[in-house]
């Protein structure tokens, strides 16, 4: 006879339910858009490369162009180097683009093609080049994919003359073309001469000219990834995202590398501003300290509303933890952070970031899931949850205000223009998070004005 008064807890090791991710090639995709006149292309089927351009182009409102090898039956079974040979030739001979950037997928992975001796094989036209990145999409999230990109131009390209160029290499990790021209814009401010890598702005963030242009003209070229090699300094931007490929560019070519968290706050800022200013030993300009000065009366005015309000957020995890210490920065209390990208590196930064603020009893986990994030909502509800699109089936069901910040955003539009880093970008994250408090406010006060007229 079976006993069912005994209570058991399972935990789940092998289901996600929503993660708070995609696959690798997404990651991989987008950081070939931010290269000038680069075709990504997809090593695998044609419904993985169009699920992959479908994620970026609901997200950035604007096509994302790729290319697929197109395996069919044969090529599952035999290799897909014959099609990766057809293809490349059809995209030079039809697209003419400067670079071919080869992302793999599940099928090409499982089947173990080696693209490194499939591309040795290739006849590429004089002055073209192609270059490839593995990322198989049962591994990591679109955040491995991003990194192994950037690393896999820096692996081919990258090279050291022996003279330096006086520039600082800029890596701003899985953030929206707004995020990369604020990052830009505050170092041009602090005098540097920069090459960022990828640079997706003027890409998918493109003007309307009445013409369609295959290859807009944003996006780091080759020659500026050839040259990375003779940069001064990597500033790297997010341990997930940007620490390997900045660490590739130190060991291949003797470049140093300081690790930044993305600039997303006052003190994250602050940081990536006095990385810059160690570097030219210059002064700060007014511009930026009166942007700081803006943000703190911000913050103080709407300290009122943000006090120990408690909070659920999630996505990318450099992207979290730096929204996690913003918010800690505004009096909030981020209760629960959750990341669907795998490392034990998440927890270990948050609780750091628990410990630093003084606070209690806050849950993060990595290789999460919405599902198991709704369930610790139900049992100690939140005042606000942060994140992307798909958090708003929580927010609906415990009638909690959302704001939608991260990857990915489908259902809301001009989000990918607007920074959220630096300063600027800090004052719009205080403007989203405010209002939405207030609109809940406001709601709640005119519920209690209806139940007592009736």
């Amino acid at each position: 006879m079976l006993n069912y008064t005994k209570k058991e807890t399972y935990e789940r090791s092998a289901l996600r339910i929503n993660p708070a991710k995609t696959c690798q090639p997404v990651g991989a995709m987008y950081a070939a858009l931010g290269v000038h006149e680069c075709m990504p292309h997809s090593h695998g089927s044609q419904g993985c490369c169009s699920f992959h351009r479908m994620m970026l182009t609901r997200h950035f409102k604007d096509p994302a162009m790729a290319s697929t090898s197109s395996f069919t039956e044969g090529a599952s079974v035999f290799g897909g180097g014959a099609n990766l040979k057809a293809a490349t030739k059809n995209i030079f001979d039809i697209y003419n683009p400067r670079i071919i950037a080869v992302h793999t997928t599940c099928l090409s992975e499982t089947i173990g093609d080696d693209l490194n001796s499939f591309i040795q094989e290739l006849e590429v036209p004089e002055g073209k080049v192609v270059v490839h990145c593995n990322t198989p999409s049962y591994y990591g999230s679109h955040i491995n994919g991003f990194s192994n990109m950037v690393a896999g131009f820096i692996r081919y390209l990258s090279k050291s003359s022996g003279k330096k160029n006086g520039k600082v290499v800029l890596m701003p990790g899985f953030v929206n073309p707004g995020d990369m021209r604020e990052m830009k814009r505050i170092a041009s401010d602090m005098g540097v001469a920069y090459t960022m890598l990828p640079d997706t702005s003027g890409v998918m963030d493109s003007p309307m000219t009445g013409k369609f242009e295959l290859f807009p003209k944003g996006g780091t070229t080759v020659d500026e990834i050839i040259t990375l090699g003779d940069s001064d300094l990597t500033l790297a931007f997010g341990k997930a995202a940007s620490e390997a490929p900045a660490e590739l560019l130190t060991k291949k070519c003797n470049v140093p590398n300081k690790l930044l968290p993305l600039p997303i706050g006052i003190g994250r800022t602050d940081e990536y501003i006095m990385a810059l200013q160690s570097y030219t030993k210059g002064d700060v300009p007014y511009i930026l300290e009166e942007e700081r000065g803006q943000l703190v009366d911000i913050l103080i005015d709407i300290h009122p509303y943000t006090y120990n309000k408690k909070v659920a957020i999630f996505g990318d995890p450099d992207t979290v933890l730096s929204i996690a210490e913003y918010v800690l920065e505004m009096g909030m209390i981020p209760k629960y952070i959750l990341t669907g990208t795998p490392g034990d590196s998440f927890e270990k930064a948050a609780a750091e970031l628990f410990t630093k603020f003084g606070v209690e009893g806050c849950i993060a986990k990595a290789a999460g899931d919405l599902f198991e994030l709704h369930q610790w909502i139900k049992q100690e509800g939140v005042d606000l949850l942060i994140g992307g699109t798909h958090g708003k089936h929580i927010a609906r069901a415990e009638d909690i205000p959302f704001v939608r910040a991260g990857f990915p955003i489908i259902d809301r539009y001009i989000h990918s223009y607007l920074p959220l880093v630096g300063y600027k970008g800090a004052m719009r994250l205080a403007e989203l998070i405010t209002n939405a408090l207030l609109d809940r406010q406001d709601r709640d006060a005119a519920e209690e004005d209806f139940e007592m007229v009736m």
